[in-house]
């Protein structure tokens, strides 16, 4: 097992280099979609990873609020970030040096070397507030293998008859037929599967009970001291700049998965900077005891997500990659989350109005979709290391291996077919 982790860079861009900058990473983007940056790919430990630059607009040529424009890098990856940024700066030298030099102070040509790289990236992380994985654990490695597991398993189902087999004997067969295979061997090897870990939540649950006058009386100055004053989204869709929501839908339903950027503004005060801290908190800690089975309260689709507070407490960063399609992203989480996405995102600048801060904002359709679109960055360079599987993919072939070595009933080797 290989623990998976977020790295997200925020770097200022050169003045004389933003235009550059967005035509190198458009031609980078169709290199890599290419496969033609073989070092890039050959790290072997980057699920996704995305390039993006905001406080600029290149069709109007000005930052919005006159900031320096800034070029943001975002990844998951397996192993510490320390090993993910010297692979970066070794392997990948090439693609990290024509994407940095138009960046500020990136080391001159002459003294560009993996350690000064190295460096220089490091200045820049900025650490997550809280982080998502939808198959915790799972290496890149292990992702494939069992990926071409699985394949050889259907193809080997589908290449015999089998009338008048069990369940079980079915099985056995394919256990047979896989370890006579000198290419799975290493599908001998015992793995666990992620489990919820009920004591823990049990813990939490308590806490927060302990915590609930305090909470309440929280929800109450937060709803009659902020909310009720606060200014929020009004717009539809229909109001949307077309032109912005024609650039981002260029880079949707091109896979089988997309992705998601956005950029937001933290209310100012205490209040709401400490209630989005808790709600991190939160998060983090139901991330790490319950959600750990490939479903986002309740949602079946996402591969990683993070929300990333930087700027000086001042901004948010939230960024998704998912199966399917934008809109039946956002209407799931409206479904299945809305008050998790309103607890958080109420305690951002203009967003759909909030009743006691879990209720209204996400649950209000209409206006939610039209603030997401509002709020959306374009991504420039989206990479993803397996496009062709979904989440579910992902963690039902790690199903299929730990059923492999497992000795099922009739009734176990059944549902154990069902998963291929």
């Amino acid at each position: 097992m290989v623990n998976q982790h977020p790295l997200t860079l925020v770097t200022p861009v050169l003045a004389s280099m933003k235009e550059n900058l967005y035509d190198h990473l458009y031609q980078l983007k169709i290199d890599l979609e290419k496969r033609i940056h073989e070092s890039f790919e050959s790290i072997g430990t980057i699920h996704f990873c995305r390039w993006l630059i905001i406080d600029y607009d290149i069709e109007k040529g000005q930052s919005p609020m006159g900031d320096m424009p800034k070029l943001i890098f975002c990844s998951n990856f397996d192993g510490t970030a320390a090993q993910h940024i010297k692979d970066l700066c070794t392997t990948a030298g090439d693609i990290i040096d024509s994407v940095y030099a138009c960046c500020e102070n990136y080391p001159v040509p002459e003294e560009r070397t993996p350690a000064s790289r190295e460096a220089y990236l490091n200045k820049w992380i900025v650490p997550a507030s809280a982080f998502y994985r939808g198959s915790p654990d799972r290496s890149l490695k292990q992702i494939r293998s069992e990926k071409r597991l699985r394949n050889f398993i259907r193809e080997y189902l589908d290449s015999k008859n089998w009338n008048n087999h069990s369940a079980r004997e079915v099985h056995q067969k394919i256990k047979a037929a896989v370890f006579e295979n000198p290419e799975f061997a290493w599908a001998k090897e015992p793995i666990s599967l992620p489990k919820v870990n009920w004591f823990a939540m049990v813990i939490v649950g308590l806490i927060l009970l302990i915590l609930l006058p305090v909470l309440i009386i929280w929800i109450l100055i937060v709803q009659y001291g902020y909310e009720s004053r606060d200014k929020y989204f009004t717009m539809k869709r229909s109001q949307l700049d077309e032109r912005i929501v024609k650039r981002l839908e260029t880079y949707e339903d091109i896979e089988m998965q997309n992705q998601f950027s956005q950029l937001v503004w933290m209310k100012t005060g205490f209040v709401r900077l400490v209630t989005f801290k808790f709600m991190m908190l939160f998060g983090r800690t139901l991330i790490r005891y319950q959600f750990v089975k490939g479903k986002l309260l309740g949602m079946p689709t996402i591969h990683f997500a993070r929300w990333v507070l930087f700027d000086s407490n001042k901004r948010v960063l939230f960024f998704s990659n998912f199966d399917g399609s934008w809109q039946q992203y956002l209407c799931d989480f409206i479904d299945r989350s809305g008050w998790g996405l309103t607890g958080i995102f109420s305690n951002t600048k203009n967003f759909p109005k909030t009743k006691f801060l879990i209720t209204g904002g996400a649950y209000d359709e209409e206006h939610f979709l039209a603030w997401s679109r509002h709020s959306e960055i374009q991504t420039q360079i989206w990479y993803c290391a397996y496009p062709d599987l979904s989440i579910k993919n992902v963690n039902n072939n790690s199903k299929i291996r730990y059923g492999l070595i497992q000795d099922l009933s009739e009734s176990e080797a059944k549902d154990y077919l069902k998963l291929i």
